[in-house]
């Protein structure tokens, strides 16, 4: 009778916690489903239907249409595919050449400022990280004057016998220009006669535009700043002994970085490569403060785009399809990237290569050798991956 009142009393307990779970929450819970949400489900809805933007988009006078706002962006033939092409054109090679490169940024000087031998840490830290903090549409307004015609950063180039071009003007691809030095000034058949989302093959292929490559710079510049804190935060985690059982084994710099020091950095490698893809795609106010897309639509991008779409043109149903199908974009390349840095088995070829100096280890000391083995975990996803 006692045990059975003990359990009553423990379920009470237990239903209270909950029910006060339940109650703090709930502001937050109200306010994500009023404030986001409805509105993502409105804005569904929306890319469905024919609304106009006037009155409400649930009124009878609205009509469902179905995948026809969708059809038309990804096979409709017009403006508005072929506008919606060259907005993923340029946002890909956007993410493809930043994300690596902010990456490669953020990981150097984390390991920079996180040496003991560096004088003033602080300083650098602070520096670095400055421009991450500071309003992008600032900073997009001085990237127009650094870059124009006449600009600090072609008087530079000028230095050095460099004739700068006009960044934020010129709408030829940069590997469109590259090839002109070799006089490919126009591609194959095959590639000019092709097209995919109203854009040429030969259009794909010729990279950012000079004036995408300039934001491709000021992202590097404004964002390598916060990811290295997020590395910093790792380094500073990790543990010392592994790397000076490294040293001791003869492991130069490269090696201890490479093989031992990047692989604890794994989660890290998820997050900053996570935010940096999701940020790339969704690049609005660098475009909407500095060229709106110009020159030529070499800078527009599908987040720009759908505002375009819908506040300007007054076709929300299809500024909303080009929400979603961004969205869906980066829900597959974060699966996609998640795969890749995913914990892999050990192959048996590896095994192999461990085993003579697992024995050799054992006995000369009758104890398992520190050489990485195989660990056995309850977790099938995870089962014999490297200590």
């Amino acid at each position: 009778m006692s045990a059975t009142a003990s359990r009553s009393r423990r379920t009470g307990i237990r239903r209270g916690e909950a029910a006060s779970g339940w109650l703090f929450t709930a502001p937050v819970i109200l306010l994500l489903g009023v404030f986001l949400v409805v509105p993502v489900l409105m804005a569904l809805w929306v890319s469905f239907s024919d609304w106009g933007g006037r009155g409400s988009p649930f009124s009878p006078d609205v009509k469902f249409v179905g995948l026809d706002n969708y059809a038309t962006l990804l096979g409709g033939g017009g403006l508005a595919e072929q506008d919606f092409g060259t907005a993923l054109k340029n946002n890909a090679w956007y993410v493809v050449l930043v994300v690596p490169i902010q990456t490669a940024v953020s990981l150097g000087l984390a390991v920079l400022v996180s040496r003991a031998i560096l004088r003033g840490r602080g300083f650098f830290r602070t520096a670095f990280y400055f421009p991450s903090v500071t309003s992008s549409v600032a900073i997009t307004v001085l990237w127009l004057f650094l870059f124009s015609t006449s600009g600090a950063v072609n008087k530079v180039l000028s230095w050095f016998g460099i004739n700068g071009p006009n960044w934020f003007n010129d709408p030829s691809g940069i590997i469109h220009n590259f090839l002109r030095l070799f006089g490919v000034a126009q591609g194959p058949a095959a590639l000019t006669q092709n097209t995919a989302l109203g854009v040429s093959w030969w259009d794909w292929l010729g990279g950012p535009s000079v004036a995408m490559t300039a934001f491709i710079i000021m992202a590097v510049f404004t964002t390598s700043g916060t990811f290295m804190l997020l590395f910093l935060a790792a380094l500073q985690n990790l543990g010392g002994d592994v790397t000076e059982a490294a040293m001791m084994d003869g492991a130069n710099g490269w090696q201890r970085f490479w093989r031992i020091t990047l692989p604890q950095l794994r989660p890290t490698l998820f997050t900053v490569l996570t935010l940096g893809l999701i940020g790339c795609w969704q690049v609005f106010d660098q475009i909407y403060t500095g060229t709106r897309g110009a020159p030529g639509k070499t800078t527009l991008t599908p987040a720009y785009l759908s505002y375009q779409t819908s506040f300007v043109n007054q076709e929300w149903g299809q500024g909303a399809a080009i929400a979603f199908i961004l969205f869906v974009i980066i829900v597959v390349f974060t699966i996609f990237q998640r795969w890749v840095l995913r914990d892999r088995k050990v192959s048996k070829r590896r095994m192999r290569l461990y085993q003579p100096a697992l024995a050799a280890g054992t006995a000369a000391t009758g104890a398992p050798s520190s050489v990485p083995a195989a660990r056995e975990t309850d977790d099938p996803d995870r089962k014999g991956t490297l200590r």
